[in-house]
C-alpha cells in the first residue's frame, strides 16, 4: 500500500470533460497523473462507486462543500477517483453539482487503485474489484497525508479532515 513520503505510481486517469477547449476534447479525456500533479498540490479522495449511499449522499458533497476552503489552503486541485469510468463519472459528477469544484476522475480498468495498493474486492457480492474509501493529499506528486478507512466505515477520509491537514503543509 502506499504511504506518506510515497510518489504517486505511474499512469492514467480518465476524466469526462463537458466543453471542449483547452486541449481537451468533449467526452473521455486521459491525464497522465505524474503530469497532472506536477507542481501542484492535489487533494485526492477515493471510494468504492459512483451513486452509491455513503459516496454520493456525504463523501462527495463534503469536498463540493469544502473546495472553496481547500483551494484557500494551498490545493490547486481536488479529484475524486472511482473504479468506474468517465461517462458514469461525467454523469455522477452533473448530478453532484461537481463542476469547477472537484475532478471526477475515472480508473475504469482499477490500475490506479491497483497501483496504490487500495483494492476492495467486492467480486462475491457482485460488484467486482473497487477502490477501498481513502483521501491523501498529494504535493508535486509525492503523498504528504494518507487517510484510509476501515471496510464500511466513513470517519477519516472526509473533507474536514483533508482540510485540516492541508493547513498543515
Amino acid at each position: 500500500m502506499i504511504k506518506v513520503g510515497d510518489k504517486l505510481p505511474a499512469g492514467s486517469l480518465q476524466e469526462f470533460i463537458e466543453v471542449e477547449g483547452e486541449g481537451c476534447s468533449l467526452g473521455p479525456n486521459s491525464f497522465d497523473i505524474e503530469k497532472a500533479t506536477a507542481g501542484k498540490t492535489v487533494a485526492i479522495f477515493a471510494l468504492p462507486g459512483a451513486f452509491t449511499p455513503t459516496c454520493s449522499a456525504q463523501h462527495v458533497p463534503g469536498y463540493v462543500a469544502k473546495a472553496d476552503e481547500l483551494k484557500a489552503a494551498g490545493v490547486d486541485e481536488v479529484w475524486c477517483v472511482s473504479v468506474n469510468d468517465a461517462f458514469v463519472m461525467g454523469a455522477w459528477g452533473r448530478d453532484q453539482k461537481t463542476a469547477g469544484k472537484v475532478r471526477m476522475m475515472a480508473d475504469g480498468s482499477a490500475a490506479f487503485t491497483h497501483a496504490v495498493g487500495l483494492v476492495f474486492d467486492l467480486t462475491a457480492k457482485g460488484f467486482g474489484v473497487r477502490s477501498q474509501r481513502y483521501s491523501m493529499l498529494v504535493k508535486d506528486g509525492v503523498v504528504q497525508s494518507l487517510n484510509v478507512e476501515a471496510p464500511g466505515k466513513f470517519e477519516v477520509s472526509d473533507a474536514a479532515t483533508l482540510l485540516a491537514q492541508a493547513k498543515t503543509i
